[in-house]
C-alpha cells in the first residue's frame, strides 16, 4: 500500500509539474500571438536631433500608427552609443525594448577594449533601416578640384592638410585613416566632439577636409559652401549627380557608408523579430518615407534579418582591419 500511495504521490506532482510548464509556455506563447500588447521603447545611443535620432523617431511613429500601441524613442548618449548598448544587452529579450543599432557598433568592436557586450554575440539583428554614403568634402578654399588633385597636394605638402571627424574612434575618423592607408597620404587627424562642431570648422577653413554623411552635409553642399570631391559609395547620388564615386575618381573598392537599424536582444522569439521585420519592410517601402530619406541624403534599405546580420559582420571585419593597422585603441 505504501509503495502504491508513493507512486499515487509521484504521479500527482508529475501533473502538477507538467500543468506549471504547460501554462508558462502558453504564456509565453500568447504573449508572442499577441505582441505588441504594451509600448516599446526604442533606445538610440545619440542626442536628439541627429540623423540617428531623426530616423528613428520616423519608423516609431509609423510602427505607433501600424498597431495601435505606443513606441517610444529614448535617447542614451554617450561612450560611442555603448551606454544605450549595454542597456538594451541586459534587457529582457521580449520585444519591448530594442536598439537603434549604427556603424559604432560595428567599429567599436574593434576600438574600444573594454567593451560590456559582444555585438555579434548579444544582440540580434532585425532590419536595416537606411544607409547615408559618406563624401569627401574640402572647405571651399582649397586649392583643389576632384581627388587626383586633392592627393598631390596631400603628398606635396605631407603633414600640413588636416581632416576632422566626430571623435576618435567614429567611422569619419575611420575613413580618414583609411583614406591615408589607402593612398600613402600624410595629414593631419582633428578630432571633435560630435559632427557639427567638424562641419563648422571645415565650412569656416580651420580644417582642410572631412568625410561628411549626405545625411547631414546635403545642404552644404549643394549651396557651394563645402566642395564634394568623390562619394564613399558604389554609385552616385541622386541628390549629387555631378560628383564622382571614389571608383570613378580613381580609387577603388573605397565604401564607407553611416547606416543604422533596429536590434534586439540575444533571446528574443523569432516570431516577434520576424513580425518587426515585416512591419518595418512595409515602413521603409512607403512613399512618404522613402522621401523623406531621400531629403536626408539617405537610402531606405529594408530586408531579412539575415541579411542584415552579414552586413553587420562584414562592416565589423572591415573596420577591425584599419583599427588595427591605424594603431587605434579607447578604454
Amino acid at each position: 500500500m505504501k509503495s502504491l500511495h508513493i507512486k499515487g504521490a509521484g504521479a500527482v506532482a508529475l501533473v502538477a509539474a507538467l500543468s506549471c510548464t504547460w501554462s508558462v509556455v502558453h504564456a509565453q506563447t500568447e504573449a508572442i500571438e499577441n505582441y505588441p500588447s504594451r509600448p516599446i521603447s526604442i533606445i538610440v545611443g545619440y542626442p536628439p536631433g541627429g540623423a540617428t535620432d531623426v530616423v528613428a523617431r520616423l519608423v516609431a511613429s509609423k510602427l505607433t500608427q501600424a498597431w495601435g500601441r505606443a513606441v517610444v524613442v529614448e535617447n542614451k548618449a554617450g561612450a560611442g552609443s555603448n551606454i544605450a548598448t549595454e542597456q538594451v544587452v541586459r534587457a529582457k529579450p521580449d520585444g519591448y525594448t530594442l536598439l537603434v543599432e549604427t556603424i559604432a557598433n560595428a567599429t567599436n568592436m574593434s576600438v574600444y577594449k573594454n567593451l560590456n557586450y559582444d555585438t555579434d554575440r548579444d544582440l540580434v539583428p532585425i532590419i536595416q533601416f537606411m544607409s547615408s554614403p559618406s563624401v569627401l568634402v574640402t572647405n571651399a578654399a582649397l586649392p583643389v578640384k576632384d581627388l587626383p588633385s586633392l592627393i598631390a597636394l596631400a603628398k606635396a605638402e605631407p603633414g600640413k592638410l588636416t581632416f576632422a571627424s566626430s571623435g576618435v574612434g567614429g567611422s569619419p575618423h575611420l575613413a580618414g585613416e583609411m583614406f591615408k592607408l589607402r593612398t600613402g597620404v600624410s595629414m593631419l587627424h582633428v578630432p571633435y566632439k560630435g559632427a557639427t562642431p567638424a562641419m563648422t570648422d571645415v565650412l569656416a577653413g580651420n580644417v582642410s577636409m572631412g568625410f561628411m554623411t549626405s545625411l547631414g552635409a546635403l545642404g552644404h553642399m549643394q549651396s557651394g559652401q563645402l566642395r564634394p570631391i568623390a562619394v564613399a559609395y558604389a554609385k552616385r547620388l541622386p541628390e549629387l549627380p555631378n560628383v564622382p564615386t571614389m571608383a570613378e575618381a580613381g580609387l577603388k573598392d573605397f565604401e564607407v557608408n553611416s547606416w543604422n537599424g533596429l536590434a534586439a536582444p540575444k533571446g528574443t522569439p523569432q516570431p516577434i523579430v520576424d513580425k518587426l521585420n515585416k512591419q518595418i519592410n512595409e515602413i521603409l517601402a512607403m512613399p512618404d518615407v522613402k522621401q523623406q530619406l531621400q531629403g536626408l541624403g539617405a537610402q531606405a534599405v529594408g530586408g531579412t534579418p539575415k541579411q542584415f546580420a552579414d552586413y553587420v559582420q562584414a562592416e565589423t571585419r572591415k573596420w577591425r582591419d584599419v583599427v588595427q593597422t591605424a594603431g587605434i585603441s579607447l578604454d
